[in-house]
């Protein structure tokens, strides 16, 4: 029987085992860049950061026009301009938030960007740099309302507001923008975030009210309870310790609470 010759196998040739490469993480502030353009970019978007200056303006004229003239100081045009303010910045926050699920962006972002928490820490940062942005174009539009008012009943130019009391009212109009920026993580919703806000702002006030003019101890913990309650001496320029610890209270159990839970949530929520 003869033998049957045989070939060696070829050896195979095996890629060298390599090592994945780690990419460093995207910087914050580029995140923080691509969530401020997406606040822009869209046409309901564009609109409403285009209406703070258009109402601001809008008020300011309202307040020339229909204002006595011994009323024509610059308290009187900040009130008039903070109130559509108020409503406007808040939603601005909430539909930073709730476009990723809504509009099924957060499909692309949390694609490219995996780790959500700093997504989400990038809003936070573009909503209170808009807000306070906002608020001093808004201060502004009501200090130039201010000068041409006086200049044209030929009143006496009053500046009221301090340095100080402006600073209260924009950190007031910036915590309102929070309490929508929590609305949209805990609802994840835009018209049920932009409902809830608005039961929060004048349905639960009007309620507390009702509720301290009938029972006495709730009167007396108010300022403890109601965050709207306990925001009012930010707008009045008049925060002492106390004042800053009924805030802190209030704020605790109506903001950074119920913000935590909706954070967690959306850590952990499904993005369809």
């Amino acid at each position: 029987m003869s033998a049957v010759a045989t070939t060696p196998t070829a050896a195979v040739d095996r890629p060298a085992s390599t090592t994945r490469p780690v990419h460093p993480p995207i910087p914050l502030m580029r995140v923080a860049g691509v969530e401020l353009r997406k606040m822009f970019d869209t046409r309901s978007g564009f609109w409403l950061m285009a209406s703070i200056a258009i109402l601001a303006t809008a008020a300011t004229a309202a307040v020339i026009i229909f204002a006595p003239d011994d009323e024509l100081t610059y308290e009187t045009f900040a009130t008039a301009i903070g109130f559509p303010m108020a409503v406007l910045l808040p939603m601005v926050a909430i539909l930073s938030v709730t476009g990723e699920w809504s509009q099924r962006t957060g499909l692309t972002t949390f694609t490219l960007v995996p780790h959500r928490e700093r997504v989400i820490a990038a809003k936070v940062l573009v909503s209170v740099g808009v807000g306070v942005v906002s608020m001093l174009v808004a201060g502004a539009i009501g200090a130039l309302g201010n000068v041409l008012g006086t200049a044209i009943t030929g009143t006496d130019l009053v500046w009221n507001v301090s340095v100080v009391e402006f600073s209260y009212i924009v950190l007031a109009n910036v915590l309102g923008m929070m309490i929508g920026f929590m609305l949209g993580v805990l609802i994840r919703n835009s018209p049920g975030a932009i409902v809830g806000y608005f039961v929060y702002s004048f349905l639960l006030p009007t309620l507390s009210m009702l509720l301290a003019d009938s029972v006495q101890w709730f009167r007396d913990a108010q300022l403890w309870v109601d965050f709207n309650f306990a925001q009012g001496a930010l707008f009045e320029g008049e925060m002492s310790g106390e004042a800053w610890a009924q805030l802190a209270v209030a704020g605790t159990f109506w903001l950074v609470i119920p913000l935590a839970v909706g954070l967690g949530l959306v850590m952990r929520s499904e993005v369809k």
